[in-house]
């Protein structure tokens, strides 16, 4: 569990402590641990804006919920690994079109080329297309082919008045012998109508491949929706290490134990209160950074788990130790606090994915969007692209390079308090330290427990 009080430190180090704190401990092993958590995070809710910052497990390897546990994850690891091998059959399919893809774009140009209206280029276009020709279509003659007879059978001529002949008129003006113009004529007529009919079956068959592509990076997108709730269920139901050391789990114990740590924040309207002078007047009108009055719940559970039905479910009967905290902390504070606990007590559940996926995909991208998007739209307006789509279906936010060193220059420069600044923090560490005060005596008294009552807010 991360420690809230040196993170906290560590982000300034002039705050050296809460502004108010309470320890609660509750034993019982024979009810659960369920109705302590939930009371709390309902009664929280009402308060603030509460988000779950920690949730850790480990359970002692000999007992029943050990066994349990390590068969959901390794369910839940074998289908995402399944699913995951599919990807990358995706992805070397996606690979190989883009490549096809690719030839037909510069074959495309070719024809492209013969169809301009500046004269290099409609000659520059007719040449690579009979060489093209030459090539694939007229080699398969062998020794009847044009390259073969220049060069072994005396027609010297034959393949330089090839390649300047547009039309078969054109032959009849050409000084060449009448064995030439005989060879010549025909495959000049032969050519012309390759030319005409494998641009339009080229072009047909590039609309295809990029329609395979789109229905490719579709299925794509879909493995990638269905493998990510296998990742996360099977990092969620990973036990940490970290717990895993806590000596009250013994291996022989059939013991488990969780952290879990609660953040609710309430922010502050400087211009209401200053209106109602708890804050001086003059300060409705200042613009300073958003401050927040910040509570912390930490749960320790020490349980027993005991199964109640058949299906696997289990209660956990045992110690609780509840610790409550209250700070005052502005916007950049608490976004550097959540990137610090972030480093401390989470993986990201879809780093699996984004090595197998998203680095990969990462250098087709130019590609993909190439063949995939609309270019008509390009200037108008910016449309969500295939690659969007397709980090959403992740879950998957990639900030761009720039913005992201920009915006962690900002979080580690956190400024000074100003003047008016203090003054908020102030009296956000008091309202904080009142609503931390309440959610402690509230409970123990709706639980028939001592309770002290002393502190209004």
């Amino acid at each position: 569990m991360a420690d809230i009080d040196k993170i906290i430190k560590k982000i300034n180090p002039k705050i050296t402590k809460p502004s108010w704190e309470h320890k609660l401990v509750y034993n019982s092993s024979s009810e659960t641990l369920e109705p302590v958590y939930f009371w709390i995070l309902d009664f929280m809710g009402n308060l603030l804006d509460v988000e779950k910052i920690t949730d850790n497990f480990a359970a002692s390897p000999g007992g029943g919920y050990f066994s349990e546990i390590v068969g959901k994850a390794t369910r839940m690891q074998e289908e995402g690994m399944k699913i995951l091998g599919a990807i990358n059959t995706v992805i070397k399919s996606i690979m190989n079109i883009i490549y096809d893809l690719k030839e037909f774009e510069i074959r495309l140009h070719q024809y492209d080329l013969s169809h301009s209206k500046k004269k290099d280029e409609v000659q520059s276009g007719m040449l690579g297309l009979k060489q093209i020709w030459m090539d694939n279509v007229d080699i398969k003659r062998g020794r009847g082919s044009i390259n073969s007879m220049s060069y072994e059978l005396n027609f010297v001529t034959l393949r330089d008045a090839f390649m300047a002949a547009k039309t078969i008129q054109d032959v009849d003006k050409m000084d060449l012998n009448d064995r030439v113009k005989r060879v010549l004529k025909p495959r000049i007529a032969e050519f012309l109508e390759w030319n005409k009919r494998s641009e339009i079956e080229l072009r047909k068959r590039f609309e295809i491949e990029k329609g395979y592509l789109k229905s490719q990076v579709n299925s794509l997108k879909m493995y990638a929706r269905w493998v990510k709730p296998y990742l996360r269920a099977a990092e969620q139901l990973r036990m940490k290490e970290k717990t895993s050391k806590e000596p009250a789990l013994v291996s022989a114990f059939n013991t488990i134990v969780l952290e879990l740590s609660l953040f609710g924040k309430s922010e502050i309207d400087v211009k209401k209160q200053a209106l109602a002078k708890v804050l001086p007047p003059a300060f409705k009108n200042v613009k300073t950074r958003k401050y927040y009055s910040c509570v912390f719940v930490d749960f320790t559970f020490r349980g027993i788990p005991q199964r109640v039905s058949q299906s696997g479910h289990y209660v956990f009967g045992g110690k609780a130790e509840v610790s409550f905290k209250a700070y005052s902390l502005n916007e950049q504070e608490i976004e550097k606090m959540l990137q610090e606990i972030e480093k401390q007590d989470f993986q990201d559940v879809l780093s699996v994915a984004e090595t197998e996926v998203t680095e990969s995909l990462e250098q087709l991208h130019e590609d993909l969007e190439h063949f995939l998007e609309e270019k008509e739209h390009e200037k108008e307006k910016k449309p969500k692209t295939m690659w969007d789509s397709f980090t959403e279906a992740l879950g998957i936010k990639k900030a761009k390079k720039k913005e992201k060193t920009t915006k962690e220059k900002e979080i580690k420069k956190i400024k000074k308090d100003s003047y008016p600044e203090a003054w908020i923090r102030a009296h956000g560490e008091t309202v904080a330290a009142g609503i931390c005060f309440k959610i402690y005596d509230v409970y123990k008294k709706s639980h028939d427990m001592a309770s002290a009552g002393f502190l209004e807010e």
